[in-house]
């Protein structure tokens, strides 16, 4: 019998999975109190931003996958800010002399998402008031939360870098020029404080729930919220390119921004499924490239008791290094029209499968969907990157790898939730890192860095370029069987967020295990590939893998070329899910119990 750290759940009233437990209450509290699960998910999401404010903030992005009750047709809501207007690829690589846009500081902000897709969720879909849904995270950010062990860590990592360079993140966080114990309270009364506020202006406006909603809306991009922030970041800072630069971004970036919807990308899958993903503006479709490859491997897929055999890990990993070799030649906002169509039709998945052999393969190897020529950026076609340094603390469980100046990889949450009626979602929300953008004083949050995931080099799909948004790593999954939408879920991780999903989809489609059994399963992931943060850096023959694939199974790997490496027992991936059964209405729910903090909750 596979091994669980807690039980998967099942009720029929609703069930949230979160990163974290109060995020995961929260959002239950909603539930219980009549909301529906778009009410629960935007409550679970602002409520993130307090209690793990190293991994997201107000002044990031979310995508967010949905389906509503009575429709099976899912939908992604895009709460992911563009370019500014002044951010040109000439302006940063000519004028200031970068070959990279910088992983912090305030130069590689793009036009914060998250207020705008979470509230525009909520008023299509939801049936809260906005004071609702807010007043849970509003309570947490003036009472306080617990510290856990990873935030005061990262506090720790950059401290120097606030006192010397960014005072006022100093201010917010440190507690007697000190990083947070681990179960101390912490509180940001500044945030409470602007959310108190654009709720006022929202009231004074009046109208009815919808109008209210817009009024908030517009109290962020076109008000207050975006003249502080065009005010401050006028001002250069130290980022990670060792020299202070200001910020480009403006209030009219701001107030042009909307959240939009987008149609997902549908993938068709044996057994009844298909799997929806959200777009070439992120990283989502290579979950299904891995998996529309693996499908002509159905015989090399195996697991013995609850444990994926070395073949099936060898040839996810292939499969693998050959999608994202595929995302760094072909994905980006700026991709050509038709080329994920391209990419995940099976006569492409069939010339390239008989690429993956009984070795590992150390080439970044993309291919050519329609005949197109691969044009790979020059940083990586010149291998710039490869054999750079390594992360310092390794690349797990979704949490933060922080450098002392700044530059963070991996640092996302994530959220899934379905109610009785059977609406559903899925969204990971990430950016606005405390640790990689100065604190703005007046406000209580810093802006995300997600520009550095652009090149600097034009032509590209993923290039810079104003008005475009960056190719992200967030890449929240809905899946659908027999046409109707019954599972979401997703995980932090940065880069290996659609490689830890692999891992459980595996483990729960073919290997036959519950929900919490697979996310306890054993999980890997390559380091093959550029990274899409700052330094752009990987190894070509790294296979990170949880010790629990036992002895054989690592020495099998070595055998075929890996350079595996032991991360420890429980070390890889955060997931967290939610099913439903269309037939019974029952639902199910887990979460991840590395790291101690994600938590499903439901009746």
């Amino acid at each position: 019998m596979m091994f669980t750290t807690r039980p998967e759940l099942a009720g029929t009233h609703g069930m949230v999975a979160t990163t974290h437990w109060l995020a995961s209450a929260t959002g239950m509290a909603v539930l219980e109190d009549g909301g529906n699960a778009f009410d629960a998910a935007t409550a679970a999401g602002f409520v993130l931003q307090v209690v793990e404010p190293h991994l997201n903030g107000p002044g990031g992005e979310v995508p967010i996958l949905f389906a509503t009750a009575g429709d099976p047709h899912p939908r992604a809501l895009l709460g992911q800010g563009p370019a500014p207007a002044a951010a040109t690829v000439p302006y940063l690589r000519d004028e200031l002399d970068l070959d990279l846009v910088p992983g912090s500081g305030l130069l590689p902000a793009t036009v914060p998402g998250a207020w705008d897709g979470w509230l525009t969720l909520l008023r299509d879909h939801g049936t809260k008031s906005l004071r609702e849904v807010l007043g849970h995270a509003i309570s947490y950010a003036r009472t306080g939360v617990p510290v856990v062990e990873r935030l005061s860590t990262t506090i720790g990592t950059v401290r120097e870098m606030f006192r010397e360079h960014w005072p006022s993140s100093a201010r917010l966080w440190l507690v007697d020029d000190a990083a947070p114990q681990p179960g101390s309270v912490l509180r940001n009364p500044t945030l409470a404080d602007t959310w108190q506020r654009l709720l006022s202006e929202a009231d004074a406006v009046g109208g009815d729930r919808q109008a209210r909603i817009d009024a908030a809306r517009r109290a962020w991009s076109q008000g207050f919220v975006a003249e502080t922030i065009e005010k401050f970041v006028r001002t250069p800072v130290r980022d990670n390119s060792g020299h202070d630069h200001a910020g480009l971004l403006t209030g009219q970036d701001m107030a042009a921004f909307r959240a939009t919807y987008a149609d997902t990308v549908l993938t068709d899958l044996p057994g009844g499924w298909t799997l929806a993903k959200v777009g070439m503006e992120s990283q989502g479709p290579v979950l299904a490239q891995q998996l529309r490859l693996l499908e002509g491997m159905g015989d090399r897929i195996g697991y013995t008791g609850g444990l994926p055999d070395a073949d099936t890990v060898h040839v996810a990993v292939e499969a693998a290094k050959l999608a994202f070799a595929d995302r760094e030649a072909w994905y980006g906002d700026s991709a050509e029209p038709g080329v994920v169509a391209d990419l995940l039709s099976r006569a492409y998945a069939d010339s390239r499968r008989g690429l993956i052999d009984e070795h590992a393969s150390l080439e970044l190897r993309p291919g050519s969907p329609g005949g197109r020529r691969v044009r790979l950026p020059t940083f990586v076609a010149e291998g710039r990157g490869a054999g750079g340094p390594e992360d310092p603390s390794g690349v797990g469980l979704g949490e933060p790898t922080v450098s002392p100046s700044g530059e963070s990889r991996g640092d996302t949450v994530h959220l899934d939730v379905v109610d009785r009626w059977g609406n559903i979602v899925s969204a990971t929300p990430s950016g606005g890192w405390l640790q990689s953008s100065p604190a703005i004083p007046e406000l209580g949050f810093c802006l995300g860095t997600r520009a550095q995931m652009f090149w600097l080099q034009e032509g590209l799909p993923n290039s810079l370029v104003p008005g475009k948004r960056p190719r992200i790593t967030l890449s929240p999954s809905l899946a659908l069987r027999e046409g109707v939408p019954v599972l979401a879920f997703g995980t932090p991780g940065g880069d290996q967020q659609d490689q830890w999903q692999l891992c459980f989809w595996l483990a729960h489609v073919h290997g036959g295990l519950n929900l919490q059994e697979a996310i306890d399963a054993p999980a890997w992931h390559s380091r093959a590939f550029p990274t899409s943060f700052y330094p752009r850096t990987w190894q070509p023959g790294r296979l990170m893998v949880e010790s629990r694939l036992g002895p054989e199974r690592i020495a099998d790997l070595e055998r075929r070329g890996h350079e595996v490496v032991d991360a420890g027992p429980w070390a890889l991936g955060r997931l967290s899910a939610v099913s439903r059964d269309p037939e019974t209405g029952l639902l199910r729910a887990a979460a991840n119990a590395r790291g101690a903090q994600g938590y499903a909750v439901g009746r």
